[in-house]
């Protein structure tokens, strides 16, 4: 697997890069990714963040985690059909992952746990939108949130 992580300068107390990609693997494997597969994580501030969630989703404000996918919708994993193009390294591209620290740490300090936790969920979160999964309705919500649980629970995270 081939994870690109990228954390922005500034970002005091912010978990290493190698925490980060071993934990983004874990996802992955979670949910059965073969290992010939590559994803990009970039952890981010609030300022980058909500100008990225202006430029690409038209919401000027700040947001925990986007996600960028590479694949076409019917190539997704839950898809029984092949990709169309192979990458000429050979890779599944899967996309981007960003998560905001900033609002991570917020979110860690409202919901009562660990940096690191609010970080993988949010990651998972991210993950799960590159392989398909929505929340844009109360039964998608329902089901993703439900995939996020299990995929958090196999995770090596207090």
């Amino acid at each position: 697997m081939e994870i690109n992580v990228l954390v922005d300068e500034g970002l005091e107390g912010c978990p290493c890069a190698s925490w980060l990609e071993s934990l983004a693997q874990q996802v992955l494997v979670a949910q059965g990714i073969d290992s010939n597969t590559e994803l990009s994580l970039v952890i981010t501030g609030q300022e980058k963040m909500q100008k990225l969630n202006q430029s690409y989703l038209g919401r000027d404000e700040p947001t925990d985690v986007l996600a960028f996918s590479m694949l076409p919708a019917e190539q997704t994993p839950e898809a029984d059909t092949p990709p169309f193009i192979v990458a000429p390294d050979g890779l599944w591209h899967l996309g981007e992952v960003i998560v905001s620290y900033t609002q991570a740490v917020i979110q860690a300090e409202e919901r009562r746990h660990s940096l690191e936790k609010e970080v993988a969920i949010l990651i998972t979160h991210g993950v799960l939108h590159l392989l398909g999964y929505e929340d844009s309705k109360p039964e998608l919500r329902r089901f993703m949130s439900a995939r996020e649980t299990e995929v958090l629970n196999c995770l090596d995270v207090e």
